[in-house]
């Protein structure tokens, strides 16, 4: 691996210069290909002097700089923390070398930049005279987050080790010499690679949780929830509710991994993609591996299965009726994205989505706890939820449009254009606040509407002038954050309000 040590401290002959020295003995010694930088032997201006630090010429020393920064597996930063910061030689370097072509770039996806130092991890070795506890747990560690998360971690270095000593005004030479100990023991760490075994569990843990796409999951919880109070307003504490909850949680596991296994092409192309659109990325990003994603389908279904097996020896309704909506509830859920069915490509996906969200995972929620799917209750708090859905999911569709399209996804936003989805997603808006006014005003589904309506028709007309907005502006399709948002939220109230009304 090949490791470029940069040490920060304006003084070369210091505790810094010390410990980058031990740091490098310890690297060395496991083999690794080390290069140093030591920024006070360096000849470069730190201010940036022009509008852009591109505009600004690179000294010699500053385009060395970068050419071991791009040959670098593993960056390593010693420097000491003056003013709960870096100092400022280390500041004006990152300010003249970490430049937009470089180590970012700006994109239309995400976060609207891409770091470009990804597949590099880094270790920030510091000083301060301040005892370390007091610094994190008082002054929560500004320097720290400077440095691994907004300038490392942007510019796409990840994981970031950190490790801190002091105080060193008073420390003695046994206390220092325990540090440069300290500190060739971290040098020898990496023998373990750019991430070690800790790291690199915690970094697959990451990936998966990131592929889950847990962000989409309370409605669902919610929805379930009202569903199981209607029939059993005891059941949130019962083996039944929570090993229904569990079906449905792995049935929705299994959903979005084979959305990012049978959208990939779509996804790769997607220069919009956003938390609201464009899959988890997972496999673009290869956080994960096609067999990996695989397994986890595989596994999410077992659980499906085993789960359901449970709730039948669990719950009192008859086994037909759990039998009938878990079979509905697989069938709809997988055959969103699964072939045969691919919903998703057939125009269908966005009716599909607002079935299971809404009379799906209720119907659910209302049969495991012992209801009678033929009650009209269920089907009476679904209609105002099943409104409320397709504005979010149409829209979602937007930022993808040109990427479904190439790939032969026909969601509404491709079939009927940026103009037809704003549309539909307006007429949808007004039919749900309409419902949430009815739905009160006559008092349906036991009441669990009241209310709504004052909050719901609002933010209705609310979201239907951003929405008007939207067409009148003329703009090409792309990211729609701050609908997507509003329509999100518009969407809670007609889950938060009947669950607070039901429990």
């Amino acid at each position: 691996m090949k490791v470029l040590i940069v040490l920060g401290h304006p003084r070369s002959a210091s505790l810094c210069g010390a410990l980058a020295s031990a740091f490098a003995d310890g690297a060395r010694e496991v083999g690794m290909d080390l290069a140093t930088l030591d920024l006070a032997t360096l000849d470069f201006d730190p201010n940036v002097r022009h509008e852009s630090p591109r505009q600004q010429p690179f000294e010699g020393d500053l385009l060395r700089a970068r050419e071991l920064i791009a040959w670098a597996d593993h960056l390593v930063f010693v420097y000491p923390t003056w003013w709960g910061s870096t100092p400022a030689l280390l500041k004006g370097f990152i300010d003249r070398v970490m430049t937009e072509g470089f180590s970012f770039t700006t994109c239309d996806g995400g976060t609207g930049y891409q770091g470009l130092l990804g597949g590099r991890s880094a270790q920030l070795i510091t000083t301060m005279d301040t005892p370390p506890l007091i610094h994190r747990f008082i002054y929560r560690q500004p320097g720290r987050h400077a440095m691994a998360g907004a300038t490392l971690g942007f510019c796409g270095v990840e994981p970031v080790r950190y490790l801190a000593f002091g105080p060193v005004k008073d420390a003695d030479a046994g206390r220092r010499q325990r540090w440069l100990d300290r500190a060739r023991g971290q040098g020898r760490q990496l023998h373990h690679g750019r991430r070690t075994p800790a790291e690199r569990l915690a970094h697959k843990a990451g990936a998966w949780l990131k592929a889950m796409r847990l962000q989409f999951y309370p409605m669902t919880w919610i929805a379930y929830a009202i569903g199981a109070l209607a029939a059993a307003p005891d059941i949130l504490g019962t083996g039944v509710f929570w090993v229904g909850y569990l079906c449905l949680f792995s049935l929705e596991v299994a959903t979005v991994l084979i959305n990012d296994v049978v959208d990939f092409q779509s996804d790769r192309s997607n220069r919009y993609f956003s938390t609201f659109s464009g899959g988890s990325r997972v496999l673009v990003e290869g956080l994960l591996s096609p067999r990996e994603v695989r397994a986890g389908i595989g596994t999410a279904l077992g659980v499906f299965v085993l789960a359901s097996i449970w709730l039948l020896g669990l719950t009192a309704a008859a086994t037909p009726a759990v039998l009938g909506v878990l079979a509905a509830m697989a069938l709809l859920a997988l055959g969103y994205t699964a072939p045969p069915l691919k919903l998703s490509y057939r125009g269908l996906g966005e009716i599909d989505v607002a079935l299971t969200h809404s009379i799906g995972v209720l119907l659910c929620g209302f049969v495991f706890a012992g209801g009678v799917w033929r009650d009209p209750l269920p089907w009476l708090l679904s209609v105002p939820l099943l409104l409320a859905i397709p504005p979010s999911i149409i829209l979602s569709g937007i930022p993808d449009m040109q990427a479904d399209a190439a790939s032969g996804k026909r969601t509404l936003a491709v079939r009927f254009g940026q103009r037809g989805a704003l549309m539909l997603a307006l007429g949808f808006t007004a039919l749900a606040a309409l419902a949430a006014l009815a739905w009160q005003l006559l008092d349906l589904a036991g009441g669990a509407y009241r209310g709504t309506a004052w909050v719901a028709v609002p933010h209705g007309a609310w979201l239907a002038w951003l929405l008007l907005k939207r067409m009148e502006s003329g703009r090409p399709p792309g990211r729609i954050d701050g609908l997507m948002a509003v329509s999100l939220t518009f969407l809670l109230w007609f889950g938060l309000i009947p669950l607070a009304r039901l429990w």
